[in-house]
């Protein structure tokens, strides 16, 4: 019988429509690229650990301030004698052979122990601190030019100064007391110098053409 073949063939079509229905209700349907969530980002993140900082240098000690006193002695060639007043961050000196050189200087004392003083005619005088005890350094005084090393001196030793008018003349006066008990100093009548008589290391008294007169302690 020929209309075996027709019908075999519609059968053979339908079983395979049916195989086909049957994948797709398994497997289900392959998902768009819409429904697909998107992956993290492998960017690294910056880091929020805290920043290592350095701290700040400490501040340096602030230099010790220069001892106050009277400073005394004489100079390295042993022609003068130099006293030096420190008071604060101020300084006085005076230089004196005892015969007809001398100078009174001022200026300040620096916080590292320097010193820079300066007086009349151009004199000068530099010098530095050395421990709590000792002043070192140079002055100029007219065409002369003294090393020296003072120590610091007590009482009565110092620097003392006495001004006055004595018979209608202008006097001025300086005196070293050095600590070994020796005056240096120069009296000036009207400008003209001449050694000066010595004065009471107790009380500063001292007697000029007659007239006593009292010398006292210079500070800045």
């Amino acid at each position: 019988m020929k209309r075996s073949g027709p019908l075999l063939t519609l059968l053979a079509g339908l079983l395979v429509g049916l195989f086909m229905l049957s994948l797709n209700a398994t497997t289900g349907e392959k998902p768009t690229s819409a429904s697909v969530k998107p992956s993290p980002s492998t960017k690294a993140s910056p880091s929020t650990a805290p920043t290592k900082t350095t701290p700040p240098p400490s501040p340096s000690p602030s230099a010790a301030p220069v001892p106050e006193g009277v400073y005394a002695g004489r100079t390295d060639d042993d022609s003068s004698a130099v006293a030096i007043t420190v008071r604060d961050d101020k300084a006085i000196a005076y230089v004196c052979d005892g015969k007809n050189v001398e100078s009174w200087l001022q200026g300040d004392v620096k916080d590292d122990g320097s010193l820079k003083l300066n007086g009349k005619g151009g004199a000068s005088l530099e010098g530095m601190v050395k421990g709590t005890r000792e002043i070192r350094g140079t002055a100029n005084v007219g065409s002369g030019s003294y090393a020296f090393t003072v120590d610091k001196a007590k009482k009565p030793s110092g620097l003392y100064r006495a001004n006055s008018t004595v018979a209608g003349a202008k006097i001025e006066g300086g005196w070293i007391l050095l600590p070994e008990g020796e005056q240096v100093g120069i009296l000036k009548r009207d400008g003209k110098p001449s050694p000066a008589p010595e004065i009471d290391p107790e009380t500063g008294a001292v007697t000029v053409d007659g007239q006593q007169l009292t010398a006292r302690p210079v500070t800045p």
